[in-house]
């Protein structure tokens, strides 16, 4: 299906020229120039690729302004602001944008070393070690010769250079945080099927962590993190709650170096300085481990990559984490691989939701003989079945699958199914979750009752009748109830109208009669 380019912001007239001298920046102007600083490179490098150069010059452009904020404050103070000590991040003199700024030709080469100083300055390195060497400014294949390229990353600093980005200019404490989010929905929306990679739908993540209801003091964790939407949704749960968000342990993995780099940025212009994201393949290698053995978590939430052909069927044999204690799912389908994962480092406390496609509810052979171990063990709380076209990349249905290692007592021995794939809001490119749809589904599951084609508490003992087919139209009934039919009132009925046929018949024999007609 063809796809529309995304409107540039959501606001009704774009704001491409530079905020005035001392304007504190609103959500809705940050977000907008920032979104324009794309037009500078759309069309002439794929949509795929411009975002990690927009957000590297984010990055070093709030790091640079972040910077002189604290010089200011330090001399105020009598300090000295070229004490590394001093600052939260220290920003050598090459990598401030007053510098680069200066510079008219090499300006790719100029860039890369700015990044470069940053990221191995000492007291930075812990936190921001490989967070930009994956950007080069200097790809003369994207960029263009060097010509080219001066012009281009010219035209970028120059629009950068009229943002001010200190936090004395932003009217909201979390503002370049959501602006960022903004930015990763919006290039998400451009790059189209390759979105799906780094994003999931902002609703999908909230209803994830509406079924989990994450709180302070919880380890959580996102094994497959992509842009780390999902951890953060986390905090901003846990602050809405009433709880601090800096009391979460959260912990995550990525296997595209591209994607993890802004997952990284992402948390930092968060303010999450203290999560864990691994870099590697969460299959084949798990980083997150302790000791020779893997972490353990209070909550695990996630969204695979769809059926992923060679997934690790090799590794998962001779798995020395025994992860796959359920099966080995087929080579080409890796979707119980990852929910396996999933299981294995959940705590005996912990609860796990991932989204999934609807063939795992149904396929035989492996992974058949998988649902029937989860069964068996009474870990599926809920099963529930989305819209279609709700995901960058793919137009399948899917479901959310959530396993509980501590059930209620309640819960015990039954699986909720909720089918809210009728119920969405329809979009230009794809559908979308509205609030109240998300609400409804998340209410659904936490009062583990049956609605009307809606929703239905399942026994344990009728699945397994089934195989372990967890399809939920075999267990919601969504077409709309046929009217009863008395069969004796019909049969009266029928008998009446057969007497009547007679009589009539018998009436117009009489009169041919008459008219002399017939014997």
């Amino acid at each position: 299906m063809a796809r529309k380019k995304p409107n540039p912001a959501p606001a009704s007239t774009p704001l491409t020229t530079a905020p005035t001298p001392g304007h504190r920046l609103t959500q809705a102007d940050l977000e907008r120039y920032l979104w324009s600083a794309a037009d500078i490179l759309r069309g002439s490098i794929d949509s795929s690729d411009y975002k990690s150069y927009i957000f590297g010059l984010l990055f070093l452009k709030r790091l640079s302004d972040r910077f002189e904020e604290e010089c200011a404050t330090i001399r105020r103070d009598g300090g000295d602001p070229e004490d590394p000590d001093e600052h939260e991040f220290f920003v050598p003199k090459r990598a401030r944008w007053a510098e680069i700024s200066k510079c008219a030709s090499g300006l790719g080469e100029v860039l890369n070393k700015a990044a470069a100083a940053i990221e191995h300055q000492e007291q930075n390195s812990s936190a921001l070690q490989g967070v930009l060497a994956g950007i080069d400014f200097n790809d003369e294949r994207k960029l263009g010769d060097a010509r080219q390229r001066d012009q281009v990353l010219a035209r970028l600093v120059q629009h950068f250079a009229s943002l001010d980005l200190k936090n004395a200019s932003l009217s909201e404490p979390d503002m370049l945080g959501r602006a960022y989010e903004f930015l990763i929905e919006r290039f998400a929306d451009d790059a189209g099927k390759k979105g799906g990679e780094f994003y999931t739908p902002r609703k999908v993540v909230q209803l994830l962590v509406e079924l989990l209801e994450p709180s302070a003091k919880m380890r959580i964790c996102d094994p497959t993190c992509g842009s780390g939407g999902m951890l953060i949704e986390c905090a901003h749960y846990v602050e809405k709650s009433g709880g601090n968000p800096k009391n979460l342990s959260l912990s995550g993995q990525e296997k595209n170096l591209g994607t993890w780099a802004i997952c990284k940025m992402n948390m930092l212009l968060h303010g999450i300085r203290d999560a864990r994201i691994e870099k590697g393949d969460t299959i084949r290698d798990p980083k997150l481990v302790e000791q020779g053995a893997l972490q353990l978590f209070d909550r695990v939430i996630a969204n695979p990559p769809f059926s992923l052909d060679e997934w690790g069927r090799d590794f998962a044999e001779a798995d020395p984490y025994g992860r796959f204690r359920y099966g080995i799912p087929p080579k080409t389908k890796g979707d119980l691989a990852f929910v396996q994962h999933m299981l294995a480092v959940l705590n005996k406390q912990g609860k796990l939701a991932v989204v999934m496609p609807h063939g795992v509810l149904f396929r035989g052979s492996s992974e058949g003989e998988i649902r029937k171990g989860f069964l068996r063990d009474d870990l599926i709380e809920a099963v529930i079945g989305l819209p279609t076209n709700l995901f960058y990349g793919t137009g399948i249905p899917a479901a959310v699958l959530v396993l509980n290692r501590n059930k209620p007592v309640a819960r015990r021995g039954k699986v909720v199914f909720v089918e809210a794939s009728r119920e969405y809001g329809e979009g230009t490119n794809q559908n979308k979750l509205r609030d109240e749809d998300v609400q409804k589904i998340a209410q659904t599951v936490k009062a583990f009752v049956d609605v009307e084609r809606y929703a239905r508490v399942v026994p344990a003992e009728e699945i397994e009748k089934n195989e372990g087919n967890l399809n939920i139209s075999r267990y919601v009934e969504t077409s709309e109830a046929e009217d009863k039919v008395d069969v004796g009132a019909a049969l009266n009925a029928l008998r009446e109208a057969e007497h009547a046929r007679d009589a009539a018949r018998a009436e117009m024999e009489r009169h041919l009669r008459a008219l002399g007609y017939g014997s």
